[in-house]
């Protein structure tokens, strides 16, 4: 049997048209600095889309934080200001040997939401989680595109929705 080997399908695209004018938004960014190949990339395609999208470079905020488990505290000191709007959380976990990978994830998942609860205002998960360090990178401005797009993209989304929540 011949089989065809899978289609590499950018997994970033969206319609810029639906997405809101960033104008009024201070959005942080919360980065980790373990496996900086892959976040930074993440952190400038979050960055650009941000920019690209109408939010003014003195309006994003870019917190590194040690490691992925560390984004959800660096997310919530980002939303302790009030004048943040959004906290953007990208990192980067590779499957290993152990069951770290799991924790790790779980952790983070779980922190995300307990956080955007908490502060009433969005925090998005940019937490890359791949078997290999190619799948990281395919994912990082690669061939599946940018989770650094896509966690702006979001962002951007949730605080135009989070701005009709009726007070």
């Amino acid at each position: 049997m011949n089989q065809k080997p899978e289609k590499k399908v950018n997994l970033s695209h969206y319609d810029p048209a639906t997405v809101p004018d960033g104008a009024p938004y201070r959005i942080a960014i919360v980065v980790a600095e373990w496996n900086p190949e892959i976040t930074n990339a993440l952190l400038q395609g979050a960055y650009g889309a941000l920019v690209e999208h109408g939010v003014r470079e003195d309006n994003i905020s870019v917190l590194h934080v040690p490691g992925s488990f560390e984004l959800t505290t660096g997310a919530d000191i980002a939303l302790s200001d009030p004048a943040c709007h959004a906290a953007i959380c990208l990192g980067c976990v590779i499957q290993g040997e152990t069951r770290h990978f799991d924790f790790i994830c779980e952790a983070v998942s779980q922190g995300v939401t307990n956080v955007s609860l908490k502060r009433e205002r969005p925090v998005i998960f940019g937490l890359l989680t791949t078997n290999d360090m190619q799948q990281a990178r395919e994912r990082a401005g690669g061939l599946r595109g940018n989770k650094g797009v896509e966690g702006a993209v979001t962002a951007l989304k949730m605080c135009a929705l989070n701005a009709r929540r009726v007070r």
